[in-house]
């Protein structure tokens, strides 16, 4: 049984949102978001990368980042840039890039279904950024950034989401990447109901994105818990800010990798490790995308290869060493480039989402990378078995595309 929750949310004035939506704190360094709210003081940028308005040489643990963070965010309410609903309410947001479409609903996800695994995880979590998170929260006393979790898509929910969608939207905008974001508050007190009920009718969720987020909510929960003699289980901090989605809607494109050099090995030696292991065929120029899984690309010294393992390297029985992800790393980027360790080693880079092989193409042609692999998208099923069997997957293992825009809707913690 899932608990979600309705909120009073805090939202932008209708003719500022497209200036106050920002893209999550996590897809920009610091250079990028503020050259991005260079000319925008409503940017929420201000707010989830707050340290763009303190100088470069401050780093973005300091005490004073969480400080300006929660300034930027108490001024933006107080001159009414953004605003609280008056009474607890659901959101529908819905996105389309290109050809796809995504529904979600915003709502507050329970903490205590994330400790009790009703929110099945797929990643494990670095303690530092989880300690940011944290921070950003306290500091700010508000949930400024959704996770981005999904289910076994219902025909129930998908009915009540479409009565709502066919009401007049509170914002209908488009931002990077020609996305379109569109917001309908849902206030109706028998809507509401109706949503409670279905997602109790829910096994699980399950996080695609967004795991040092719900962490830090967690962790968070525990401390204001002990600290709370008259905790009753209702207060704002057990529960979490989410975009909730149906799994049959999610996309997840390519996340490719990028590699320095060949660890001390010439091109004909790599080529011959390679075919012990993959079918290898030369592309020559033309770039090759896997179309299925277990298909590679590869770029190397000008030319395109199509790597397709060989029949020993896909395990049967762990659905974390059947992905590619995993048969890369631990057939050919761990004993043959010699990074055992693609969280920390230098020597990798990770290019995903919608840059394409192109991308992977300029960073080997610069000379400053060897060799690049383009995969074929982890499934979301795939995503789902994995954290349904308590296993993590690798890290870079997914790219969610479109991604859901910061700003939109804030979780308070002293509503």
């Amino acid at each position: 049984m899932i608990t979600v929750k309705p909120f009073r949310g805090v939202r932008p004035q209708p003719e500022l949102v497209e200036q106050v939506a920002a893209p999550p704190y996590d897809v920009l360094n610091s250079d990028e978001a503020r050259e991005l709210a260079r000319d925008n003081p409503y940017s929420f940028l201000h707010v989830n990368k707050p340290e763009i308005d303190l100088d470069p040489g401050i780093g973005p643990y300091d005490e004073k980042v969480y400080l300006k963070g929660a300034e930027n965010f108490r001024r933006f309410l107080s001159r009414g840039i953004i605003f609280q609903d008056k009474t607890p309410c659901f959101y529908v947001y819905r996105q389309i890039m290109g050809d796809h479409r995504q529904t979600g609903l915003v709502a507050a996800a329970s903490v205590e279904d994330y400790q009790a695994d009703r929110i099945k995880k797929h990643e494990l979590t670095r303690p530092d950024k989880e300690d940011d998170r944290l921070k950003h929260i306290s500091y700010q006393n508000a949930q400024v950034g959704p996770v981005f979790l999904t289910y076994k898509a219902v025909a129930e929910i998908d009915e009540i989401v479409d009565e709502i969608v066919r009401n007049t939207p509170v914002y209908d905008f488009h931002g990077e990447e020609d996305v379109q974001h569109t917001l309908w508050v849902v206030d109706n007190p028998e809507t509401i109901a109706r949503i409670e009920s279905a997602f109790k009718n829910l096994d699980a969720l399950y996080v695609a994105d967004g795991h040092h987020r719900s962490a830090a909510a967690t962790r968070l929960k525990i401390q204001r818990q002990a600290e709370n003699p008259h905790h009753t289980g209702n207060e704002p901090y057990n529960f979490f800010l989410s975009v909730i989605f149906p799994h049959n809607q999610m996309q997840i494109l390519d996340y490719n990798r990028v590699i320095k050099d060949l660890n001390g090995q010439s091109r004909a030696g790599f080529l011959q490790q390679l075919g012990s292991l993959f079918m290898v065929e030369n592309h020559g120029t033309e770039p090759f995308k896997p179309e299925k899984a277990h298909e590679f690309g590869m770029y190397l010294d000008k030319n395109w290869y199509k790597l397709t393992a060989k029949p020993q390297l896909i395990e049967n029985g762990d659905p974390v060493k059947r992905l590619d992800v995993s048969i890369l790393q631990e057939n050919v980027l761990s004993p043959i480039l010699g990074i055992t360790n693609p969280r920390k080693d230098a020597r990798i880079d990770f290019i995903g989402g919608t840059r394409g092989l192109k991308a992977l193409q300029e960073r080997v042609d610069s000379g400053k990378w060897q060799v690049a692999f383009a995969l074929y998208p982890t499934s979301i099923q795939d995503l789902m078995g994995i954290a349904d069997a308590g296993k993590t997957m690798p890290p870079k293992s997914t790219w969610f595309e479109p991604k859901l825009k910061s700003g939109l809707v804030v979780h308070l913690l002293d509503e």
